[in-house]
C-alpha cells in the first residue's frame, strides 16, 4: 500500500479495477475518502486517492489473491463504505462475492443480477423473450466463421473480441452486424432505470483484436423514436434483471435500427462524459448516484439538455518508449490528460499512454479538438527522451 494524503473525515470507499483513476476522482469530487486498487497507481490516481494497492499480475492483468488481499485491508479502514468496481473485475467478482464476509459490502450489482446479463445463454435468451433485437449469437463454432468474431463474457476494453476466422479460444460467437457502435449509460434501483445519456464509442485495430476500446463522446442525440425504444429496452431489462446502480448497455445503431450487444454491470468509462457535461445536475456527481441506488434504492433525477458535449480518448503508445521526468510533468499540468504515469515507467508499442477528455459546445468540435489533442501527445511521446535511471514496472 502507498498513501498519498493523511486519510481525512469523510467516509471510505474503495475502487477497483485495471484502472481506478476515473473512480477516484469521482469519488474525490464527491466529498468521499477513495482508496484506489489498479494495476499503475498512475499520478493523477495517487492525486486524488488517500492510498494505492497494488493488484497487478503477469503483464496487464489483475493478481486475484493481491485483489483479495487489499481489499481484505481496505475493510479495516475507517468509515468504509464499501467498494465500487469497474473494467477488469469481471474475471475476479465471483471469487469476491464468495469472500464477501472478509471483505467492504460490494456496492453494484450482485451475483445473480451480474449473471442474469453477462451469461450470454442467459441474456441472449432474454432478450428474446423480450423482443429486443442483437445480432445473431451460436455458443458453437459457425462451420464458416467468415463474418463472426468471438466474444469472451468476463472480458472488456474490446480485448476480448476476436475475428472467429483466427481464434481457436473458447467463448460465444456473434455475427458481425452493421451500424456505429453506441452506449447508453443508466442507473437502476428497485426493478426501475433512469437514463443517463448515448454516447458514441471509439476503438482501434491491434493485432488480432479487431476492437479495442479507444474512448467515446457523448452525449450524443438520438431520434425521439429511437430514444424511446432504446429506453424502453433498459427498462425491460432491469425490470426482469434487478441491475443496480450505473450500468452500460452496448448496442449498434444501423438508421433506426437498433441490435444489443451486451451490457456492463457496473459503471463504465463513458461516465466521464456525464460528470463532464453536466457538472452540476448531480450534487454529488454519477459516482453519488451510483452509491444512493445500490444503498438505498434511490433513483436521480432525468438530467435536461446538456449544456457541452466531452469525449475521452485512449492515447496507445506508437513505439516503446520510458517516461521522462519532462513528459510525466507536461503531462500532468495538462488539463486534458488523466491517467498520468509516473517518470521511469517503461510504456510498450501499443499500450495505453494516457487518457484525453475534452469538453466542447458540440460533439463535432469535441471530436476535433480531441483529435487535436491526441496529435499533440503523439509529438510529445515522439520528443521523449530514453529516462537514463533505473525503470519502473511495464506501464
Amino acid at each position: 500500500m502507498h498513501a498519498s494524503t493523511p486519510f481525512s473525515r469523510a467516509p471510505c470507499v474503495a475502487v477497483a479495477g485495471l484502472s481506478a483513476r476515473m473512480l477516484a476522482q469521482a469519488a474525490a469530487r464527491a466529498g468521499l475518502n477513495p482508496v484506489a486498487l489498479d494495476l499503475f497507481g498512475d499520478r493523477d490516481t495517487r492525486e486524488h486517492a488517500s492510498a494505492w494497492f497494488d493488484i497487478g499480475g503477469e503483464g496487464l492483468s489483475i493478481d486475484r489473491a493481491r485483489l483479495l488481499e487489499a481489499l481484505e485491508r481496505a475493510t479495516r479502514l475507517p468509515r468504509m463504505l464499501g467498494f465500487i468496481v469497474t473494467s477488469g473485475i469481471e474475471p475476479h467478482l465471483d471469487a469476491l462475492l464468495r469472500h464477501g464476509a472478509r471483505l467492504p459490502r460490494l456496492i453494484g450489482n450482485g451475483a445473480e443480477a451480474t449473471a442474469a446479463v453477462r451469461d450470454p445463454r442467459r441474456f441472449f435468451a432474454l432478450l428474446d423473450e423480450l423482443g429486443i433485437a442483437h445480432p445473431e449469437v451460436a455458443f458453437s463454432r459457425p462451420a464458416n466463421p467468415e463474418g463472426w468474431i468471438v466474444k469472451h463474457a468476463d472480458g472488456c476494453g474490446g480485448v476480448h473480441i476476436e475475428a472467429a476466422t483466427s481464434s481457436a479460444g473458447d467463448g460465444y460467437f456473434q455475427r458481425l452486424a452493421p451500424g456505429r457502435s453506441m452506449s447508453a449509460l443508466f442507473v437502476g434501483a428497485r426493478r426501475e432505470a433512469t437514463l443517463i445519456g448515448f454516447a458514441e464509442q471509439l476503438s482501434v485495430e491491434a493485432g488480432a483484436l479487431p476492437f479495442v476500446h479507444a474512448g467515446s463522446l457523448g452525449p450524443v442525440d438520438l431520434p425521439r423514436e429511437t430514444a424511446h425504444r432504446l429506453e424502453e429496452a433498459i427498462r425491460a431489462i432491469v425490470w426482469r434483471t434487478c441491475l443496480a446502480g450505473l450500468n452500460s448497455i452496448d448496442f449498434l445503431l444501423d438508421g433506426d435500427a437498433i441490435r444489443v450487444l451486451e451490457i456492463n454491470a457496473r459503471p463504465s468509462s463513458t461516465m466521464t462524459l456525464y460528470d463532464a457535461a453536466w457538472p452540476t445536475v448531480w450534487p454529488r456527481g454519477l459516482i453519488g448516484c451510483h452509491i444512493d441506488a445500490c444503498l438505498d434504492g434511490l433513483l436521480p433525477a432525468e438530467p435536461p439538455a446538456p449544456p457541452r458535449r466531452a469525449g475521452q480518448r485512449v492515447v496507445f503508445a506508437p513505439r516503446g518508449f520510458v517516461v521522462s521526468p519532462a513528459f510525466s510533468d507536461a503531462c500532468l499540468g495538462d488539463p486534458a490528460c488523466h491517467d498520468v504515469p509516473h517518470a521511469g515507467t517503461r510504456i510498450e508499442a501499443g499500450q495505453p499512454v494516457c487518457t484525453l477528455v475534452v469538453t466542447a459546445p458540440s460533439v463535432d468540435a469535441v471530436r476535433r479538438d480531441i483529435e487535436r489533442q491526441h496529435a499533440l501527445l503523439l509529438q510529445r511521446i515522439e520528443t521523449c527522451h530514453e529516462f537514463p535511471h533505473d525503470v519502473m514496472p511495464t506501464h
